[in-house]
């Protein structure tokens, strides 16, 4: 028996994996069999500080078992909760919840460090337990193709639903609040909190399939910013520059029809990613009503969406006297989205509300260089009368620029 010594280093380590190599057929009981016996666990202790062998992916292992097991994805159901969920899970598109490890360790025998892996776990399950599925309108989201088309939409509403969560960017991507009804500014009483959470996830989505060609960077939007965006009303395609102006700050703008029971006109938020979003309804498709909800909106992104977990959606018919909460930011967005589409000096100087004549109207638009439905907008909101200049606020204009455009 030669003399066996501590392997330190890649030399020793192929010296001993040579004389191992030599001695394989030494029989049991020989000085050379012990030679063998005890070159082997150094080797192995050796290899396992310097080669180390990863775990495999929780995906690798649940493969693995199947393989073992000759199971098929059908047979994962019981243990993930739906064919949908088993075809995300083994693809990547969704990470396991700490349900699903415990029924599979528990029932397939894999082990719960391995299914845990290098990832953070989230028990989305238990963070969406109080959801009830079958109040989203699932159904109209599905003819709005919104949804994919399924054979029963009942059954499958938990499973398109968490699809759609997990393409608008998470449970966190909206408020949990927003499945409830609640006293918030700008927020009406009487919407269906599920058909808003399905509208703004809606959005969501839209904007993060999208890729901008700009990054949004503080200061970009700013009084001047706004005042530009007034301006081009004036122009034939106006709601379409206006719309290609903020994406190029790096502000998506999805254009999604307003879901029954919803009272929205407009809302804004951010993406998982911090992408700005604005979402238009155009449920009064009017001009005045589109350049003031877009720039209320943009407002917000402006001077709001900075704070941690801000999000707004509006029902501008409301204002300060329907809700008790705060309505300070209400009020400013209010405030500068007004004050860049008609200055209130030109406004307060005009006095068109003592004789809001047509040609009054058409020529004080034509001063202040925005489209004359913002100013009948306005005289009509402040007089009360929506029978007044109805001829001017562009009834049936909007639509048109954003369905052509989808």
């Amino acid at each position: 028996m030669s003399t066996v010594r501590p392997i330190r280093d890649e030399t020793d380590y192929d010296a001993a994996l040579a004389r191992i190599d030599c001695l394989m057929d030494a029989p049991d009981g020989s000085p050379e069999r012990d030679e063998l016996d005890v070159l082997t666990t150094l080797v192995e202790v050796y290899e396992d500080e310097h080669y180390p062998i990863d775990l495999p992916t929780p995906i690798e292992a649940i493969q693995f078992r199947m393989e073992q097991a000759d199971l098929s994805q059908a047979d994962l159901v019981p243990y993930i909760g739906s064919r949908a969920k088993v075809s995300e899970v083994l693809s990547g598109k969704r990470t396991l919840t700490l349900k699903m490890i415990r029924a599979l360790n528990a029932h397939l025998g894999i082990p719960a460090e391995v299914l845990i892996g290098d990832t953070t776990v989230t028990d989305f399950d238990a963070e969406t337990d109080h959801i009830q599925w079958g109040r989203f309108p699932v159904r109209e989201l599905v003819k709005r193709r919104w949804l994919p088309t399924v054979r029963n939409v009942a059954e499958a509403a938990e499973d398109l639903m968490s699809d759609l969560i997990e393409r608008a960017g998470g449970h966190d991507s909206v408020p949990q609040a927003l499945y409830r009804k609640n006293d918030a500014a700008r927020q009406n009483a009487r919407m269906d909190p599920y058909a808003l959470q399905a509208w703004c996830l809606h959005v969501l989505a839209t904007a993060r399939e999208r890729a901008l060609e700009s990054t949004y960077r503080e200061g970009a939007i700013d009084a001047e910013f706004l005042r530009f965006l007034a301006t081009l009303s004036r122009l034939p395609d106006g709601p379409n520059r206006a719309v290609e102006a903020l994406e190029q700050q790096g502000v998506a703008v999805v254009y999604a029809r307003h879901l029954p029971k919803t009272h929205l006109d407009g809302a804004a938020m951010r993406t998982k990613e911090g992408v700005p979003v604005i979402g238009l309804t155009l449920r009064y498709d009017r001009l005045d009503n589109f350049w003031f909800c877009l720039l209320h909106e943009t407002a917000h992104v402006w001077r709001h969406l900075n704070e941690e977990g801000a999000f707004f959606v509006d029902d501008l018919k409301l204002n300060r006297s329907d809700h008790s909460e705060d309505w300070l930011i209400e009020d400013e967005a209010d405030t500068l989205a007004q004050e860049a589409l008609i200055p209130s000096e030109d406004w307060d100087a005009a006095e068109l509300l003592k004789a809001a004549t047509p040609s009054r109207v058409i020529a004080f638009a034509q001063l202040v260089n925005v489209h004359p439905a913002i100013v009948a907008g306005r005289v009509r909101r402040e007089t009360g009368n929506y029978r007044l200049l109805s001829q001017f606020v562009g009834t049936n204009e909007v639509r048109p620029h954003f369905e052509e455009a989808s």
